[in-house]
């Protein structure tokens, strides 16, 4: 390709940090790391689509990295890398300067990833070599623009991160565009951050202070799916790690994705809410050797990727630990500073208060693969001012590792073992009772040795990745054949139970089984100990029809149809009640584990359990399903004179469970029981119960409280 200095503008030497595009009072900084990399091509646009206007020469390098101050280039202005290198597949080099580059810190970007006739890809895919082929095709008119962006042009009104302790947060799990994209939402502009502003009042009313947002970071999407018609809605095949899905917003002009973001993290702030972002570090949308070239593959592929064959001898292939084509390789200097970069930037530009890293375990594989705690990415993230009160939380394994349990002591975990202990309890499976004990308790045993405290286990019956609530008690298979894939994609054992029909039914009696269930569920989540997640949609029974794996779905299978709300309103009003009981009663926001005991032990401490007679479970029996436990305030030495009785009863029989003294000057009374309809599945004021005995209904779940009379 012809690469020729050419433009009228004032270019001079600039600085080489920050990394990116800087605007200021003059025009912009421009900064790129490549270690490899020969020359480096800044070309500016007006327009996605259109050719160059300006073609410049980053004469300058220092640390490996290309820089120039570009004179009278202002916010909004479009641009992209044209970079010079070897183009060595074999070694790991895979340097085009035929394929223009998203800036890795491109703060917005222009346009969509497309893949006409293939010119995304680094190779001439008619080739017999394929990717060890040269493609000397131009992709400009197909590639995204990066878009200059200043960091200052907002008013944050005085914004405050809510800064929750971890015990006292309440999850929820959400689709940014999916919350309002239905009709139903009556929103003004639906499924974009600001039509997620208008339903921040259901989220105040439900209780909950944290939303989890599924990724936001610019998306790409894949070949496969483009060719199938579907869209990578989920959006875990990050192009850009600093700049918000462009899709998400109201606004047509470049950039105001930043705005609008801005906006609904003030807004949700404003509400007590605090916003955790899904982040995926562990893998690009570039995929494999047959993916596109759009950005890090072609600013430098040796540092930013794990490749196959050595550190000293890298190779044309990539570890693929993420099972999506390729790896991020944090055990280099500069795939840290990326991440860490784009860490800080949402921290301290966009205000969120903490991150949910997709697959974390990828982030901690040493130059061999394998997982360590104090890997390199830990320790630096662990010693970063502005990331020192962020809330960090792993989904703590990927393709072939599981390391729940295993993360440093500054990170709380999505916890594996909560969901599926709890959904093969609840349908009656064998042998749960000992393992639910742990994660009813905070998981000491994952979490109790480490320094960790029981509100670092996230506890979840459902996720995005999954069946919903609903789905769970009324399918026993996945049901995924709108993916495309012949219903082989999705995992095939979900602990789940139709509750006697397959999907739809119109028979009453596995209709109030399912509604039971479900109830049951949110009383497993909500009182245990840990910080419990909600899957948004949960609270008004939400299905996505048997689809497990539902990534592909922008469409209504996928998104909250608000009418829910109306005809499952009895249910909305179990959950919401459960969120208040849980936030007003502090033994059920544990900072330190229970001390615990048995029924036949004379000490009276904090968390008691309670077989059916009344006596200690026989954790031994296989067959156990019928147990509760006693939570009491005071032994905890938290404010208030109560304690908490939970049944459980898995059985398919009702079980009379004896109850235990509740003090002299305390009286039982009866809050929940999921076998009764509404309103008299939760009574606020609660029932008075005076038997020494409580019958427990089959598949049910019981609270008992028992206050000063």
């Amino acid at each position: 390709m012809n690469l020729v200095h050419a433009t009228a503008r004032t270019v001079t030497p600039g600085r080489f940090a920050p990394l990116g595009a800087t605007p200021d009072a003059r025009g912009t900084n421009f900064a790129i790391y490549s270690q490899h990399a020969t020359e480096v091509y800044l070309q500016l646009f007006d327009r996605p689509g259109g050719p160059p206007t300006d073609t410049i020469l980053l004469a300058q390098r220092t640390r490996f990295i290309f820089h120039a101050h570009v004179a009278g280039v202002a916010p909004g202005q479009l641009y992209g890398y044209r970079v010079r290198g070897p183009y060595d597949p074999a070694r790991g080099h895979r340097f085009n300067e035929w394929k223009l580059l998203v800036d890795p810190y491109a703060k917005a970007l222009a346009g969509d990833l497309a893949y006409d006739d293939h010119l995304m890809l680094g190779y001439d895919r008619a080739s017999p070599a394929r990717d060890l082929s040269y493609d000397a095709r131009d992709n400009a008119h197909i590639a995204p623009r990066s878009v200059v962006v200043a960091d200052d042009d907002f008013d944050w009104e005085g914004d405050a991160h809510p800064d929750l302790p971890f015990e006292e947060m309440v999850i929820y799990e959400v689709h940014l565009k999916g919350f309002t994209a239905h009709p139903s939402s009556g929103v003004r502009s639906p499924g974009t951050y600001l039509g997620f502003i208008e339903k921040i009042p259901h989220l105040v009313d439900l209780g909950v202070n944290a939303v989890e947002l599924l990724p936001l970071h610019q998306r790409g999407v894949a070949e496969f799916l483009v060719q199938r018609g579907l869209t990578n809605y989920w959006g875990y095949d990050t192009l850009s790690f600093f700049a918000p899905e462009r899709a998400y917003r109201a606004g047509t002009a470049h950039g105001d994705e930043v705005r609008e973001m801005k906006t609904l993290v003030r807004e949700l702030h404003r509400a007590g809410i605090e916003v955790i972002l899904d982040v995926v570090y562990n893998h690009t949308v570039e995929g494999n050797e047959t993916g596109p070239t759009v950005s890090l593959r072609g600013v430098d592929n040796a540092t930013y990727y794990a490749l196959t064959g050595s550190p000293e001898q890298p190779a044309r292939g990539y570890q693929d630990w993420a099972g999506c084509g390729n790896s991020l390789d944090l055990t280099k200097r500069q795939t840290i500073r990326l991440v860490m970069d784009s860490l800080r930037y949402w921290r301290e530009v966009m205000h969120v208060d903490g991150f949910r890293f997709d697959l974390a375990s990828v982030l901690g594989r040493d130059d061999k693969g394998a997982f360590r705690k104090v890997a390199s990415f830990f320790d630096v993230i662990g010693q970063d001012p502005t990331l020192a009160d962020a809330k960090l939380i792993a989904e703590p394994w990927d393709l072939a590792t599981y390391q729940v349990g295993n993360f440093p002591v500054d990170w709380s975990e999505w916890n594996g073992r909560f969901r599926d202990t709890a959904r093969r309890f609840e349908k009656g499976d064998a042998g749960q009772v000992p393992d639910l004990a742990y994660r009813l308790s905070g998981s000491s045993d994952l979490y109790g040795d480490d320094g960790r405290h029981p509100y670092n286990t996230i506890n979840f019956v459902t996720c995005h990745d999954g069946f919903t609530l609903w789905d769970l008690v009324s399918y026993d298979r996945k049901h995924n054949e709108a993916n495309l894939e012949d219903n082989r994609d999705g995992a095939n054992d979900n602990a789940s139970w139709n509750s006697g029909a397959e999907g739809d039914t119109g028979d009453a009696e596995v209709l109030a089984l399912r509604r039971r269930r479900a109830r049951n569920l949110i009383v497993l989540l909500l009182f245990a100990a840990g910080t419990p997640m909600l899957l948004g949609g949960d609270e008004v029974l939400r299905t996505q029809r048997g689809n497990n794996n539902a990534y592909c779905q922008d469409n209504e299978l996928s998104w909250l149809d608000w009418r829910l709300a109306g005809e499952h309103r009895d249910f909305l009003a179990f959950v919401t009640k459960c969120i208040a009981f849980r936030r007003a009663y502090p033994v059920l926001q544990r900072r330190a584990f229970f001390t615990g005991r048995d029924a036949n032990q004379d000490a009276v401490l904090d968390l008691c359990w309670f077989g059916a007679d009344g006596k200690a479970p026989a954790w031994g029996d296989p067959d156990l399903r019928t147990f509760g436990y006693l939570l009491d305030g005071e032994e905890a030495h938290l404010p208030g004179d109560y304690v908490i009785f939970v049944l459980l009863n898995a059985s398919w029989n009702e079980h009379a469970i004896a109850l235990p003294y509740p003090g002299g000057h305390r009286r039982w009374a009866r809050v929940i029981d999921t076998s009764l309809a509404a309103p008299d599945d939760f009574v606020d004021d609660g029932v008075a119960h005076d038997g020494a005995t409580y019958l427990a209904g089959p598949r049910s779940s019981a609270v008992l409280l028992a206050r000063p009379v």
